[in-house]
Parts: C-alpha cells; structure tokens; sequence
C-alpha cells in the first residue's frame, strides 16, 4: 500500500486487528503464523464484544472456522455460529417482508426503493447471510408518505412518533418516519430523503429513472442504482462516522462490482461529496484492504479525504456507540465536529442559517397557538438566552 495512504491505526485494539486479519484470510495458515505468539494475550471477551458492535459475525462465521479450535475459545466459536444462524433466520424473515411491503405499495401506485436489508446482502456478498439488518429501510416519494403510513396502518404497522417538529422543519431536519410491527417483530423506516439536510442528493426521480430490479424476490422490489447506491453508501457511513466496519465492508465489495466511474466521479462533484469517497476508499483500503485501482486514486488524492478518514478512526479505535443513548458529552461533541467537517462551504452555510429556524425546543420553552408559531423566527434569541439561563416558562 502506497504511504500516502496509510493512516495511524496503532490505538486500534489488537483484537480488532486480529478480527479484520481473519475475515481478509486466504488461508488458516496466514493467521497462525503471524498470531502463533499473541494468541494467547488475545483479550477475547473484547473481541467478543467487537464482533457483536461491529456486525461482522456473519462474514466471521465462515473463516473463523478454519481456525483450530484450540486457538479461539469454544464460548467465541458458539457465540458467533449462534448470531449467524438467528441473523440467517432474521434476513430471511425480512426478505418476506420486503417482498409484501413492495408489492402492497407498488399496488397502491406508491414507488418504493429499498435502500438496504436483504437486497444489500444479495446484491454485495451474493447471500442474504452474509451481512445483518435490523430493518428495513424503503424511500418514496415525500407526496407519498401520508398513504404510505395509511396502508401500514392498516396491516398493523405503529408509527414512533419520536419525531417533535414545529413549522415543518421535519422534511429537512429528517428524513425517516419509523414503524413498528408488533406482531410481525418488524421495524420499517419510511424515507424521504437518502440523508437529513444540509446534505444535498439526487431528487426522488433522478434516482427512480436509475433504478434496478433486485432478482431476491419473486415480486418486483426495486432498488438504487450501483453509482446512486455507492453515494448512499459512503454518505450514510460518513454520517456515522464510519462506527460499525459492517458499512466500510460494504464499500469494500461495492468497489468490486461493475461501477461506471467516470459517471460516478460526475454524481459526486455534483453532490459534493467527492472527499467523503475519498475518505471512505481511503479507510476501505486500510482497514479492509481494498485494493486501489487507477479509477479510484482521484478521490483518495486530495489531503481533506486523508484527514476525514484519520478523524474517522477515533471512533473505530474505542468502539462508539452513535445509536444507544445518551452519548457521552465529549463523543457527542467531536462527532458534531466531525460531521461539520464533512459539509461543502455551501453546506455549512446552510447549516448555519438553519439554525436561526426555529427548535421544537422553542414550543416547548414558549407554547404558542400554531397561528402564531411565524412568532418563534424573531423570539428564538430571547428563548435560546432564556434556556441557558436555567430559567423555565
């Protein structure tokens, strides 16, 4: 690997380390040889706990095996073959799903994009037991949301209303509605938007004249376009800081498929976010070992994408957790900073100014009539003073 590309990866636990080395393994013999001596000081409840925040027991699954026995603990073994097999079960309970939710929207003259789930799995490692889901996430048209939520209603989907939102900052400040199916045991994020705001993406219908047919189901279930599902990919990655390798895996496989560079390199000027492909190849190839082909060296080349991906490892290096609450005061702030520092000059000017729009926070320091919300755009200083002063209304 060239060393313009490396990054300082030497607080990244060994175990982790070890965790990459085995799912990248030719060969048992590549591991025993370079591990025969550190084994032993392996601290495998923490590689335990990587495997299980990481995601990665699926591809796990399939090399670990190979391993002699007596050199991972029985505990670990059973552990990962007991996630693989309730995962096996959990995609293709999904796998169902997807199919019965795209044929009731497809039906109802809604037009649906599955984004990840299933059709990830099949479509980047070829099997639906390759990689995990916990959902399903389906983006539609924002005209569409009210009967799309009507219908799931209907067949006993419950709305999280978790969502606090005044003067319709949710169509930009969000970009998924959430559900839940009791009985069903399934969680669906209806988007909107691939990304929240300021991120700017492609329309609704600039990604639906791109789409493909996923070949998983016997119904029609459309999903992204390669170059489209690529800038999804890396965005929705770089959002998260990159925190599970599950997503950097699968940025690793996509880059094998057939992708259409030169358009791929025009999508992402256009939506800048050519530096966070940059940060995600230079990361893939570091950590995944993703080979850099010609194709892919104008991305990595630019010292922003070398900078991201070095920021990007803090969060690898002491395994966080964005999705559990509360984050820590001091995570928090350095992944506010983080994701700051992925906006474009025009994004962050965006990003600026909406926060002179009004907070849910405002209706609740201040309860006016919805008539009267326009009130909160001149009051937001004075509640914003009101609510650092301790003070309530």
């Amino acid at each position: 690997m060239n060393n313009i590309y490396q990054l300082d990866v030497s607080k990244v636990p060994k175990e982790l380390i070890f965790l990459l080395d085995v799912i990248k393994m030719e060969t048992a013999t590549d591991i025993t040889e370079k591990y025969k001596k550190s084994l032993d000081q392996m601290d495998w409840d923490h590689f335990h706990k990587l495997i299980l925040h990481h995601r990665l027991y699926p591809l796990l699954y399939s090399k670990i095996k190979l391993l002699e026995k007596s050199k991972v603990p029985t505990k670990v073994l059973n552990s990962i073959s007991h996630y693989y097999q309730k995962n096996t079960f959990q995609m293709l309970h999904l796998c169902g799903q997807m199919e019965y939710v795209s044929k009731l929207f497809i039906s109802n003259g809604i037009s649906p994009l599955f984004l990840k789930g299933p059709v990830l799995a099949t479509e980047l490692y070829g099997d639906i037991s390759l990689r995990t889901s916990g959902d399903l996430d389906v983006l539609i048209p924002i005209g569409e949301l009210d009967r799309a939520e009507q219908l799931l209603i209907e067949e006993g989907y419950i709305k999280d209303e978790y969502i606090q939102s005044v003067l319709n900052d949710w169509k930009w400040r969000h970009h998924h509605f959430t559900y839940f199916h009791p009985k069903k045991g399934i969680k669906l994020e209806i988007h909107w938007r691939l990304n929240p705001a300021p991120t700017k993406e492609p329309s609704f219908k600039e990604l639906w004249d791109r789409k493909r047919v996923s070949t998983i189901t016997k119904y029609t279930v459309y999903i992204l376009g390669s170059e489209d599902l690529f800038l999804f990919l890396v965005t929705h990655g770089a959002r998260h800081g990159w925190s599970r390798l599950r997503w950097l895996f699968d940025i690793h496989m996509l880059v094998q498929k057939d992708l259409h560079w030169p358009r791929l390199r025009s999508l992402l000027q256009k939506y800048k976010a050519t530096h966070i492909a940059g940060q995600a190849l230079i990361l893939s190839s570091n950590l995944s070992k993703t080979k850099i082909t010609k194709e892919m060296k104008p991305f990595i080349k630019s010292t922003r994408s070398q900078l991201l991906g070095q920021q990007a490892i803090f969060y690898i290096e002491r395994m966080i957790n964005l999705h559990t609450n509360p984050v820590p005061q001091d995570i928090s702030k350095y992944h506010s900073r983080h994701l700051f520092s992925l906006m474009s000059i025009q994004q962050k000017f965006m990003f600026i100014l909406s926060t002179l729009h009004p907070y849910y926070m405002d209706k609740e320091t201040l309860p006016l009539p919805k008539k009267l919300h326009f009130l909160y755009f001149p009051l937001r200083p004075f509640l914003l003073i009101w609510r650092r002063g301790g003070r309530q209304v």
